[in-house]
């Protein structure tokens, strides 16, 4: 917003361009997705077309009215007599609101932050929720290497180190997830085949324990990190192992989506429900027993946004599906 801002505060001071020069500035005020509204001594003197959205009014009827008429709040009429910045909560939405001025001329800058509001406080909560998430595998590890200090039966020991692994593990997948946002991407192009095979043979033990089996779509040319799609991958199928009937198929199907490549991952699960919550921080399924920090599926949407695709959770039939989207290469599977 700081070059519109440089530019619309210029403007509120009279540097305006003109004669054939200001359709074009009009259009391109119209063309910020901040709303503007100008005035001079108190009074409009153009609103762009966000700000008209925003208010209701359009520019004709503006021009030439009482700021109050317009934003209808005092709380913008002061701020834009004073200067400075402040935020507003309105019908559900935040908005920065940013107010400029000199002797006679001033600006309002708009601005919808919501989502971005929105994503900070998940991130918070996902960091709040994944410290909290470390104190179980901690403790536990804490608790066996003070075990192995004593002599005990060889069998008591062995049981005692196996306890031991899992929790290294836990705190491992921990540590991953922690780092996901951190992390540089390092993308290229691989066939998706290369991450089901990475993904079928890390959770082989898991597939064995639970009588399921996987089962791979077509395969296809992609652009990823091969980690984070592994992390994806790894996440969606223990999910559906998780909330699946034990003895299941579970099936990764493939689609090409015009550049992009779609891919889901079906379980017989329970019909899901407020499918659009899942994928939020700190949030399990309704039919979720024992440990979990609802974090997998809030994970998998922050590595899906980071390469420009898509999550989502649908009912296809009489299974569950969990999805996403990542950059195609045509060449390989269509």
């Amino acid at each position: 917003m700081d070059g519109a801002g440089v530019t619309v505060r210029r403007a509120a001071a009279g540097d305006v361009p003109t004669q054939g020069a200001a359709e074009e500035w009009i259009m391109w005020m119209d063309a910020l997705p901040q709303a503007v509204l100008l005035t001079r001594a108190g009074v409009v003197t153009r609103v762009n077309a966000a700000a008209a959205r925003l208010w209701g009014v359009p520019q004709e009827r503006a021009e030439g009215r009482p700021v109050l008429e317009i934003v209808r709040r005092h709380t913008l009429e002061a701020l834009l007599e004073r200067g400075g910045e402040l935020e507003l909560e309105v019908s559900g939405r935040t908005l920065r609101c940013t107010a400029t001025r000199d002797d006679t001329h001033s600006a309002l800058i708009v601005e919808d932050v919501t989502e971005h509001r929105r994503r900070e406080a998940e991130l918070r909560e996902a960091t709040a929720v994944l410290s909290h998430e470390f104190r179980t595998p901690v403790a536990a590890l804490r608790g066996v290497l003070e075990a192995l200090e004593y002599d005990m039966p060889q069998e008591l020991a062995q049981n005692f180190v196996r306890q031991g692994l899992q929790e290294t593990e836990r705190l491992a997948r921990l540590v991953e997830d922690l780092a996901v946002g951190f992390r540089p991407t390092r993308a290229r192009t691989l066939p998706l085949a290369e991450a089901f095979a990475r993904a079928e043979r890390l959770l082989a033990p898991e597939l064995l324990a639970r009588q399921a089996t996987l089962s791979f779509g077509p395969d296809h040319l992609v652009r990823a990190d091969p980690d984070k799609l592994l992390q994806v991958l790894l996440n969606l199928i223990e999910n559906a192992l998780k909330y699946g009937p034990a003895g299941h198929p579970v099936d990764v199907q493939t689609a090409g989506r015009g550049t992009w490549v779609e891919v889901c991952v079906l379980d017989d699960g329970a019909a899901l429900t407020d499918t659009d919550s899942l994928f939020r921080a700190h949030t399990r399924g309704h039919s979720a027993t024992g440990q979990g920090s609802g974090m997998g599926l809030y994970i998998v949407r922050s590595i899906v946004q980071g390469w420009g695709g898509q999550t989502w959770a649908e009912r296809r039939g009489q299974r569950n599906a969990f999805c996403f989207t990542l950059p195609g290469v045509s060449g390989l599977g269509g």
